[in-house]
C-alpha cells in the first residue's frame, strides 16, 4: 500500500531564481500552509461558478456498498466456492447494494426534476466523488443525463474519482476541512446514507453548523430509519439533557427516493 507523504515533513527546497507562486517545492513548505487553504477554497468555488454551480443537493455515504448488479455477482461466485464465511459477506453486500440502487434512483429523481429549471433554481448532485454510494448518486445523475459534482480526497489508499462524475466537476482536496465546507457552501439539501466514520463525521459536522445557526437550515434526511436508529440513539441524547427535544427537527428519516426528493422539493417550494 502506497502511503501518502506529509507535506510538511518533506526534504523541500525551493529554487530560488523560480517566481514564487511557481515553484512546488515553496508552496509545500509548512509557512505557506495558509496559502494552500486558501487556494483549495478558491479554485472549486470559481470553478463551480463558471459552470454555472449554485445550488447543489450533497449525497454521502458509505464507500463499501456496491451495486446490485456487482453483488449478486460477487454472491454466484462465493457459492461456487462453498466458503460459508464468504457466502455471509457476500449476503451482506447484495443486502446493502440496496441503498446504492436508491442513491442512483434519489439522484436521477433530482436531476431529472431540475433539468428544465433556471440556472439560479436548479440542483446539482454533489458527492465526494468515491465508490459506493458516492458512485451510485454521480451515476443517477449521469443516466439522467446532467453534470455531477465530486468532491474527492487524497488518501493514503489513493482513493480515485469514480467514472460518473463530470468531467471538470471532480475536484481533488488535501484537507478534510475545506472539502467540507466546500459540501456546506452550496448545500440546499444533504442526504446521509448509511455509513461509517467518514458519514458519521460528515453527519454530525452539518447537524453542529445547523443547530449552532453557523449555517442556514436545509433539509437534512437520514435515509435508512432501522439502520439509523440503530447506529444512533439520538432519543437517549435528550434523555440524557446533552440536546434539545426541539434538536431532532433538524432532520428526519426516509426510507424510499421519491419520500426524499418530495420532502426537498416541499422545503425549497419547487
Amino acid at each position: 500500500m502506497k502511503t501518502m507523504p506529509d507535506l510538511e515533513s518533506l526534504d523541500l527546497k525551493p529554487h530560488a531564481h523560480r517566481l514564487a507562486f511557481g515553484d512546488p517545492e515553496f508552496m509545500l513548505r509548512r509557512e505557506a500552509r495558509g496559502i494552500r487553504l486558501q487556494l483549495e477554497l478558491l479554485k472549486p468555488d470559481l470553478m463551480q461558478s463558471e459552470a454555472g454551480i449554485e445550488h447543489t443537493v450533497v449525497v454521502f455515504g458509505s464507500a463499501r456498498f456496491v451495486s446490485l448488479e456487482v453483488a449478486q455477482s460477487i454472491l454466484a461466485h462465493a457459492k461456487t466456492q462453498g466458503d460459508v464465511v464468504l457466502q455471509a459477506q457476500a449476503a451482506l453486500a447484495v443486502r446493502n447494494a440496496s441503498y446504492y440502487e436508491a442513491a442512483r434512483a434519489f439522484a436521477s429523481l433530482v436531476s431529472q426534476g431540475c433539468a428544465g429549471l433556471p440556472a439560479c433554481d436548479r440542483l446539482t448532485i454533489c458527492t465526494g466523488g468515491g465508490p459506493g454510494i458516492m458512485e451510485a448518486a454521480n451515476r443517477g445523475a449521469q443516466e439522467a443525463g446532467t453534470p455531477s459534482v465530486a468532491l474527492n480526497i487524497e488518501l493514503p489508499h489513493e482513493q480515485e474519482p469514480n467514472p460518473y462524475v463530470t468531467e471538470g466537476l471532480s475536484f481533488k482536496f488535501h484537507y478534510f476541512a475545506i472539502r467540507k465546507m466546500h459540501f456546506m457552501m452550496r448545500a440546499k439539501a444533504l442526504v446521509a446514507f448509511p455509513g461509517g466514520f467518514g458519514t458519521l463525521d460528515e453527519l454530525f459536522e452539518i447537524l453542529t453548523l445547523v443547530q449552532t445557526r453557523k449555517s442556514k437550515r436545509v433539509p437534512v434526511l437520514l435515509y435508512g430509519t432501522a439502520y439509523w436508529k440503530k447506529v444512533v440513539n439520538f432519543e437517549a441524547l435528550v434523555e440524557e439533557g446533552t440536546i434539545s427535544a426541539t434538536d431532532l427537527d433538524w432532520f428526519h428519516f426516509v426510507d424510499d427516493p421519491a419520500q426524499a426528493w418530495a420532502q426537498i422539493k416541499t422545503f425549497h417550494g419547487l
